[in-house]
């Protein structure tokens, strides 16, 4: 197998793009807090795309995202985030999945070492309005507990709000080149520092969400990049927020707003403690 593990650094200033291409092994993942994410947290922006990818060959350990689930829906997937063996949280505007796999870095391939699921029940939060995604989380229970292996792991969400100015890791999946029904073939990630209350209203044209935080900048140009929705930002190695909706990409620097993690804590413990 060839890995080209591109590590690309925006200066926002300039809007200057510089790229670095190796062909190897990579980086080495281990179990729910990989050096892999390590690794990520000191690059600004990234891709990790496979070529002439061989099943057989692939050493997934290195590349894997533990706590990163791949919800398989219809008619767009999701990226899910595993907070405790049995459950998953997401966005509440995903639809259910068909098929949940764990332990995965490219979704289009399938590899020896994954973990596939089905779900016993959904549960959004109550108050969730579709029209305006506010209030925009979703709790999956798995059919049955996960494996925790070097490939899946869980991670601790926020019980606290975050600090302005704190940095975060939001990883997801794209494609390389998007069709109706396929799987994303990339992983990619920023990082990126929240913005203050007042910001996020002042980039959305509607009143923001008492509960949302955002990141990225309002960019003169959008990219048409499409993203595998929902993904989590990770800050200070807790799950702060989940994304609910973005102008543009979110892993290019446009724009996206988060569902506050921290602010329905207790309703996430205490469906895990109810079912």
């Amino acid at each position: 197998m060839k890995c080209c593990v591109f590590f690309m650094l925006m200066s926002m200033a300039d809007g200057l793009w510089r790229s670095k291409c190796r062909l190897g092994r990579g980086v080495r993942a281990s179990g729910p807090s990989p050096k892999l994410f390590h690794s990520f947290q000191h690059q600004s922006q990234g891709v990790i795309l496979a070529e002439e990818s061989n099943p057989e060959k692939t050493n997934e350990v290195d590349f894997t995202i533990p706590y990163m689930v791949y919800l398989q829906s219809f008619p767009e997937p999701c990226v899910g985030t595993l907070i405790h063996p049995q459950w998953v949280l997401t966005a509440a505007h995903c639809p259910s999945p068909v098929k949940i796999r764990l332990g995965i870095y490219q979704p289009n391939i399938k590899n020896k070492h994954e973990q596939t699921q089905s779900y016993s029940m959904t549960v959004p939060y109550p108050d969730f309005n579709s029209e305006y995604l506010n209030d925009d989380l979703m709790m999956i229970k798995l059919s049955e507990a996960a494996k925790i292996t070097t490939q899946v792991g869980t991670i601790a969400i926020a019980m606290e709000p975050l600090s302005l100015n704190e940095s975060c890791f939001i990883p997801t999946w794209t494609w390389s080149n998007y069709k109706n029904l396929t799987d994303p073939d990339i992983l990619t990630w920023i990082n990126q520092y929240t913005r203050p209350y007042y910001e996020c209203q002042n980039m959305h044209d509607k009143r923001t969400a008492v509960n949302t935080m955002c990141m990225g900048q309002p960019l003169k140009t959008l990219s048409d990049t499409k993203e595998v929705s929902a993904a989590p930002a990770i800050c200070s190695g807790r799950v702060h927020g989940i994304l609910s909706w973005a102008r543009g990409s979110v892993t290019l620097g446009n724009e996206g707003f988060f569902t506050e993690i921290s602010s329905y804590s207790r309703w996430i413990m205490s469906i895990i403690e109810s079912y």
